[in-house]
């Protein structure tokens, strides 16, 4: 199969990265348990191979297989871990942080990218990937708006690269703006880091090194709600776009902006919800097996998530950032930092 050669690689990163975690945290540190995340090891082993190896043309299949079918089967998965009341919680509280830094993204680095010499639809492009979803949001608002195929590679570079250094960043960062409460830090993580590979990354960080569950489920249930910020963003983009120029494509239909994995996470919600009711979970499962497998189901997501991380680091290769240029680089830099510093105001405000 041609997805092979990739995956592999990609798995044998992720259990490389569990035990090089082990190996520094315990054996040469001498502590009980290993400070060192076993995700960020998968991360940052895949970047070193990246950028230090010439991989054959035949890895790259299994290497996207890993970042987007593994990705989405992961957070899918982890839908088991919260009912669909608590997703529904999560997702109304995250409303108002998600619509800040969206409307925030949008206007000041649209303006901004102006200002420097952008063109209006690059500028458009890393507002929007930064905003909402990354390469995903980047891709379906381009022919929205017209955008060549240089200016979707440059946004696109923009988002991987800031966003791989936010998933390592503000694990720490969150912890420390917000005191150790996970609630606040998965709320941050979820609306200031720009994939949801990223944020998956980002959330599994913290609950390694800080031992709590639930900044991951907080931060891929607002990462999730604020992906379909593209229902309204895309088409409202578009109006603008044929408004003033003759070059703007068409929008796509809204249901293909509904990503399935959203779609399955709330299913599994839904599955957990229900086998949550009663002595027996869906009246002849008994309780301890029922336990058992959400447990697996969970184990199951996580090792998941770590094969798709140790692809996040293969995918990113630095090289490719030497094209770019200041200018976008520049502004893809602002606009990180501005849904960054407006998603913690809003917490620190509001929660």
């Amino acid at each position: 199969m041609a997805v092979l050669p990739g995956l592999v690689l990609a798995l044998a990163l992720a259990i490389a990265g569990h035990y090089l975690s082990v190996f520094i945290g315990v054996d040469l540190m001498g502590l009980p348990k290993s400070p060192i995340s076993a995700i960020m090891m998968a991360i940052l082993l895949g970047i070193l191979v990246r950028n230090t190896i010439t991989l054959p043309k035949s890895f790259d299949p299994g290497i996207r297989f890993g970042l987007v079918r593994v990705l989405r089967l992961g957070i899918v998965l982890l839908g088991i871990r919260l009912s669909l009341g608590e997703v529904g919680a999560i997702g109304l509280q995250s409303l108002p942080i998600i619509i800040g830094a969206v409307v925030a993204a949008l206007v000041v680095v649209t303006y901004i990218s102006k200002k420097v010499g952008l063109s209006e639809r690059l500028g458009t492009l890393i507002a929007v990937g930064t905003s909402i979803c990354g390469a995903t949001a980047i891709v379906a608002t381009a022919p929205a708006i017209g955008a060549k195929d240089d200016e979707v590679a440059y946004s696109v570079a923009c988002i991987t690269l800031f966003g791989v250094i936010a998933m390592l960043v503000y694990p720490f960062a969150a912890h420390y703006m917000f005191g150790g409460d996970p609630f606040a830090a998965g709320l941050f993580l979820g609306t200031s880091v720009h994939e949801t590979a990223q944020v998956a990354g980002a959330g599994l960080v913290y609950q390694q090194y800080y031992g709590d569950p639930q900044a991951l489920d907080v931060a891929t249930v607002t990462k999730l709600v604020r992906n379909l910020g593209m229902l309204a963003v895309i088409p409202l983009m578009s109006i603008i776009y044929h408004r003033r120029s003759t070059e703007a494509g068409e929008a796509p239909k809204w249901w293909t902006m509904v990503p399935l994995f959203i779609v399955g996470f709330a299913l599994m919600s839904l599955i957990r919800t229900v086998g949550d009711m009663g002595d027996m979970a869906f009246g002849f499962i008994p309780a301890d097996t029922w336990g058992e497998i959400v447990s697996w189901t969970k184990t199951a997501a996580e090792f998941c998530l770590g094969i798709a991380m140790a692809a996040v680091g293969l995918g990113t290769s630095v090289k490719g950032l030497i094209h770019i240029g200041l200018k976008p680089l520049g502004v893809g830099l602002f606009s990180a930092l501005l849904v960054g510093v407006v998603s913690a105001t809003l917490i620190s405000v509001l929660y």
